[in-house]
C-alpha cells in the first residue's frame, strides 16, 4: 500500500504530533486485492522471450451489449421479403453492391476501410452463454445452455489471455495491458481472468462523472466528498512526484515498488485523464460512447494492448425502431470520429477496432404489421452475429463470408468464436497453440479448433 500525504495544512493532535491525512493508494486494487508491486513481480517472474517482443497492434473490442441486429447494421438484406429486410432501408458504401443500414451513413462511407464478416455464428441464444462464448471462444458446458440463472465454470476472456501472454502491465509506461471501460450496463460473464488468476483480470474504469473518478478507479482511495476537488487531487500526485524525487525515498524502495509509484505519477495516470485531450478532439468524438472511444485511443497510444467497451443496451425484442434510432446514430458518429482520428494520427496500423456482440436478431420481424413502433422487434438469434474489423494492419475493404438470402445463417465460410479468438491472437503475435495449467493441474488450450480468418492477413 502506498500513501500520498495530503498537501493541505495539517492540524495538531493534543499530544502535539501532526495529524496527517493520507490519500491511500490501493495500487490497482481491482486486481482482486493484488497490489501493483505484486502484479509487476508476477510479470517479471513469467517466462520472457530471449529477444525483444515484436511490436503488435492494440485491440479495441467494441461490444454491442444485448445483441445488435445484423440487418440494422451491416447486412440490411433489402432484396429479402419486407418482413425480413432492414426496417430503415439501406445506404450505399464505396464497395460495389455492399450496403449498410441507413442509420449508419458515416460508417457506410468508411466501408472500404473495414472488413465485414457476414458469417459469424454460434449456437447459444442466451445473453450470458452467448457473451461468454464470443469473448472467451468457449460455450457454457452443454448442461447450462439456456439456463441464465446458473453460472457454470467460466473460461478466461480473450483480454485476460492476452494479459497472461504479454504481462498485466506495460513495463515501459505502466499502463494496464487489459482494460475494460464500463458502460451503464454491466454486461455479462466473459470479461474475466477466472482460473488464470486475478492479476490478469481486466482493469476496470468508469467514465460516468469526472476525471477524478477515473483516477479513483486506478486505486485512489480518498473520501468521496473530496473527489470533487480535482486540483487538490492532482496536486497530491504532483507533490508526491516531486518529493519522492528530491528525498531519495525512491532509492530505498525495491524495483517493483518504484515501478508501481511510476505507474501512479507517470504516463499511466496521464492516459486516463481526458482533461489533457484537446477540446476540439473531445467535441469531435461527442459524449457517451465517443468519450469512451477517445479514452480507448489514449490507452492504446500509452501501451494498453486490449481494451473492451460495452455499448448499449441493444436487446430489442420489441421497440427495435425507437431502439435503433436511439443507439445507431451515436455509434455511427463515435466510430467515424475514432477511425478518422486514428488515421490522422498515423495509427491506423497500430490500433485494431473490432465491433461485434453476443448474437444477432431473428430474421423475421415480430409484429411487423403492427402500427405501433414500440411493438415491432426481433428476438435473440445466434445463427448470425454482426462482426466488423477496422485497422490493425489487416486487409480492409472486403466482405468475408456470406449470409443466406434471409439473413439467418451462413451461406459460406462460417466463422466461429474460436476462429474469432484465433484471429485476435494472430494479430497480437501470440501462439495459437498456447496452453496454461488449470488449478487442477491439467493443461488447457486457449484455442482447440479455431483458425484465424486468413482473408484478413
Amino acid at each position: 500500500m502506498l500513501d500520498l500525504i495530503d498537501p493541505r495544512p495539517q492540524r495538531r493532535k493534543c499530544d502535539g504530533s501532526t495529524r496527517r491525512d493520507f490519500l491511500k493508494i490501493g495500487t490497482l486494487g481491482l486486481f482482486g486485492g493484488i497490489t501493483l508491486p505484486q502484479v509487476l513481480r508476477i510479470r517479471a517472474n513469467a517466462s520472457e522471450p530471449s529477444k525483444p517482443a515484436k511490436k503488435t497492434p492494440s485491440v479495441v473490442l467494441l461490444f454491442l451489449d444485448g445483441g445488435a441486429s445484423q440487418f440494422e447494421t451491416f447486412d440490411p438484406k433489402m432484396d429479402a421479403p419486407k418482413e425480413y429486410r432492414c426496417l430503415f432501408g439501406s445506404t450505399k458504401t464505396p464497395m460495389a453492391g455492399i450496403d449498410f443500414c441507413s442509420l449508419l451513413p458515416k460508417m457506410a462511407k468508411l466501408a472500404d476501410q473495414m472488413a465485414i464478416v457476414k458469417s459469424f455464428t454460434h449456437k447459444d441464444g442466451d445473453h450470458g452463454g452467448a457473451t461468454h462464448w464470443v469473448k472467451t471462444g468457449y460455450p457454457w458446458p452443454p448442461e447450462f445452455l439456456g439456463k441464465a440463472p446458473v453460472i457454470p465454470q467460466q473460461s478466461p476472456s480473450i483480454g485476460s489471455v492476452v494479459a497472461r501472454c504479454k504481462g498485466p502491465i506495460n513495463q515501459t509506461t505502466g499502463v494496464p495491458t487489459n482494460v475494460r471501460i464500463l458502460s451503464n450496463h454491466g454486461g455479462y460473464p466473459g470479461d474475466d481472468a477466472v482460473w488464470l488468476g486475478q492479476a490478469y483480470a481486466p482493469f476496470r474504469v468508469g467514465l460516468k462523472g469526472s476525471n477524478n473518478q477515473m483516477l479513483n478507479n486506478m486505486g485512489l482511495k480518498i473520501a468521496p466528498e473530496r473527489l470533487g476537488d480535482r486540483r487538490t487531487l492532482l496536486s497530491a500526485f504532483d507533490t508526491l512526484d516531486r518529493e519522492l524525487d528530491q528525498s531519495g525515498v525512491m532509492k530505498g524502495m525495491d524495483g517493483f515498488t518504484q515501478q508501481a509509484v511510476n505507474v501512479l505519477v507517470g504516463k499511466a495516470k496521464e492516459a486516463f485523464d481526458l482533461s489533457r485531450e484537446d477540446e476540439k478532439t473531445k467535441e469531435r468524438y461527442g459524449e457517451g460512447l465517443g468519450q469512451e472511444l477517445l479514452l480507448a485511443r489514449r490507452l492504446c497510444e500509452a501501451g494498453s494492448t486490449f481494451v473492451t467497451l460495452n455499448n448499449g443496451y441493444w436487446d430489442h425484442h420489441d421497440g427495435i425502431i425507437p431502439g435503433c434510432k436511439k443507439l445507431c446514430p451515436p455509434l455511427d458518429h463515435a466510430v467515424d470520429a475514432f477511425i478518422q482520428d486514428v488515421k490522422e494520427r498515423g495509427l491506423t496500423n497500430d490500433i485494431l477496432l473490432v465491433i461485434t456482440c453476443e448474437f444477432g436478431r431473428t430474421p423475421r420481424i415480430g409484429n411487423y404489421n403492427n402500427a405501433k413502433e414500440s411493438s415491432t422487434g426481433r428476438d435473440h438469434w445466434a445463427g448470425l452475429n454482426p462482426l466488423a474489423f477496422m485497422g490493425g494492419g489487416l486487409k480492409m475493404g472486403q466482405i468475408i463470408g456470406e449470409s443466406d438470402d434471409r439473413g439467418g445463417y451462413p451461406k459460406s465460410k462460417a466463422i466461429s468464436p474460436q476462429d474469432f479468438m484465433a484471429t485476435i491472437l494472430q494479430v497480437l503475435d501470440i501462439d495459437q497453440k498456447v496452453q496454461f495449467n488449470h488449478p487442477s493441474g491439467r493443461p488447457i488450450s486457449m484455442i482447440e479448433d479455431g483458425k484465424a480468418i486468413d482473408e484478413l492477413f
